[in-house]
């Protein structure tokens, strides 16, 4: 599929003001230029600065939402890795296959330098013409009813740019916004810290695998963590003491020593290493009037799942369709209410998991220390152990089954946190499953980018006795009445192209399926319901009515983990 063009503005207006030009705020501009809003990215340094490998690992419904905006090449020259294996001390306990639950042409996952998808998404924003304000250090931040103001610091002197609204990608060290919007971060540190090395080597079967390995040999007492990327090189993460230091490492020859026990005696070069610690905090809101945050400026996780970067870009494509409804007018300013709904939820389940993670890879306590060596041993022979083995579970969407802008469906239950690897079943929150899709011309597609035209109802076989066009035209035309945002409806068999996605969905006669821009399901409906219908738009677009003799139903907005 060929990269979209944006769509120009209606007519001129003040730009949304995106702080950062990492790949979060990248990403965030791509999606708003994408959706006809202009922006102006803002970064305090003064050019781009390509440094070491970063943030790598990126799922599916990540490269999904870059194909969007033009930016394929990420998963096309992503090193693509589908099993996880996990190791103790000598042994493999288990591995673990990446599920394809609606045959998606993009892989579960691939591996990529940071720098190298910030190139990519570079070019997509010089295509779509948008600019980036390097050397704007941003100093404060004003809003009112109208707009948001940003003060900032140039080599030129100080300047104040004005926006409708704010998107803050300035990552952890981003505390000037939070300050701004009195906004708390708090969280914990650990101790340990890692040592991160990028080689090239010949690794042979290693490439397509990633690699846990508890307590091995050669790392006693602690993690090591290996990653496959492209043209050969690999990343492998250390668990080392708090007072470790990597220059002197270096010089005395231990650091090639570590290399070598794990790669023997092979030719190798290093490309880049680092050493971190890593923290797990969260703001206490994510979105204050018309500043929203997203990425590390909003929250911070160890990388075990990768659940970083990842997470970010689903701030990025959330913020970025309901700023756009919201400069449309399809929906109220307070809307913006729901991306801190759904988004802090998602920032506080990734630090549930994550911190579950760590405190399995760094135990404390003689009891912890006891529970884990049971648990590693245990898996050697039985099955049930593996489960309680705790190497990262991975990034995958967050399910806003809880979310105020989602209509519960009875005979559709969220059925909790699946097992790991594996994905929910698809209901009303969850993301849509992928799958090729057909369309006229019979241009090959995906389903993923026709939904994020605008909201889409896919609908299951026409109730008895309905021609299916005059069910489809009933459907639509009733939607149609409660919003004036972009819709669309589609009958599955016309277009899931291979049957996967309607094998996924099982929808059943007249059944409606309501899905957002962003991919996830909002309402599964009775399609002769026209009321039902009606009310999932309302309800999606935060807007919900209230049947005659009933009362509004608020649901829970934290997710069930």
């Amino acid at each position: 599929m060929r990269p979209p063009a944006p769509r120009p503005p209606a007519a001129p207006a003040a730009p949304v003001l995106v702080l950062g030009a990492g790949p979060v705020g990248q990403t965030a501009a791509l999606l708003l230029a994408r959706r006809g809003v202009p922006v102006l990215v803002l970064d305090s340094r003064p050019e781009r600065d390509a440094v070491g490998s970063k943030a790598i690992c990126q799922q599916r419904d990540v490269l999904d939402v870059w194909d969007w905006v033009g930016a394929g090449a990420v998963a096309e020259e992503g090193l693509t890795w589908d099993t996880a294996r996990t190791f103790h001390r000598g042994d493999e306990l288990f591995s673990v296959r990446l599920p394809d639950p609606g045959a998606s042409p993009l892989p579960p996952f691939v591996n990529i330098s940071q720098s190298r998808t910030e190139e990519i998404l570079d070019e997509c924003l010089e295509r779509a013409g948008v600019r980036i304000r390097w050397g704007h250090r941003v100093t404060g931040l004003t809003q009112d009813a109208d707009g948001v103001t940003v003060e900032c610091d140039t080599p030129d002197g100080p300047v104040s740019l004005q926006g409708t609204h704010a998107l803050s990608c300035l990552g952890a060290h981003g505390g000037v916004v939070r300050q701004a919007l009195g906004l708390s971060f708090e969280g914990t540190s650990f101790d340990d810290r890692f040592l991160i090395c990028d080689i090239r080597a010949d690794l042979g079967g290693w490439a397509r695998e990633r690699r846990f390995y508890f307590d091995p040999e050669w790392n006693p007492g602690r993690q090591v963590l290996i990653h496959p990327c492209p043209d050969s090189v690999y990343r492998i993460d250390w668990q080392v003491p708090a007072d470790f230091d990597l220059e002197r490492e270096a010089a005395c020859g231990r650091l090639d020593t570590r290399i070598r026990q794990i790669i023997g005696d092979r030719p190798y070069e290093i490309v880049w290493n680092s050493v971190y610690r890593f923290h797990t905090r969260v703001v206490d809101r994510m979105r204050v009037g018309r500043v929203l945050l997203a990425g590390d400026n909003a929250h911070l996780v160890a990388p075990f799942g990768a659940r970083g970067l990842n997470s970010g870009v689903q701030d990025a494509e959330n913020a970025a369709w309901k700023i756009a409804y919201v400069r449309s007018g399809w929906a109220d300013e307070e809307f913006l209410e729901t991306y801190h709904t759904e988004r802090h939820a998602a920032a506080l389940e990734n630090a549930e998991v994550t911190s579950a993670t760590m405190r399995f890879l760094v135990p404390h306590g003689e009891e912890e220390h006891r529970t884990r060596l049971s648990v590693l041993e245990r898996a050697r022979t039985e099955e049930a152990a593996c489960a309680e083995v705790d190497s990262g579970r991975l990034a995958e969407p967050f399910w806003y089954t809880a979310s105020p802008l989602t209509t519960p469906c009875a005979e559709r239950p969220f059925g909790g946190r699946p097992p790991r690897g594996l994905a929910p079943a698809p209901c009303p929150g969850v993301v849509l499953p992928d799958a090729p899709a057909a369309l006229p011309g019979g241009s090959p597609a995906r389903i993923r980018p026709l939904l994020r035209e605008g909201l889409t109802l896919l609908l299951g076989p026409a109730p008895a006795g309905q021609e299916p066009e005059r069910f489809l035209q009933q459907v639509l035309g009733r939607a149609r009445e409660a919003t004036e945002a972009p819709l669309a409806a589609f009958h599955l068999a016309d277009t899931d192209a291979t049957g996967a996605l309607t094998q996924a969905l099982e929808p059943l006669p007249g059944q409606v399926w309501l899905v957002r821009p962003d991919a996830h399901v909002a309402a599964v409906v009775d399609g002769t319901d026209l009321v039902a219908v009606t009310a999932a738009v309302h309800t999606c677009l935060g807007r919900p009515t209230t049947a005659p003799g009933t009362a509004p139903t608020v649901p829970d907005t934290a997710q069930s983990i």
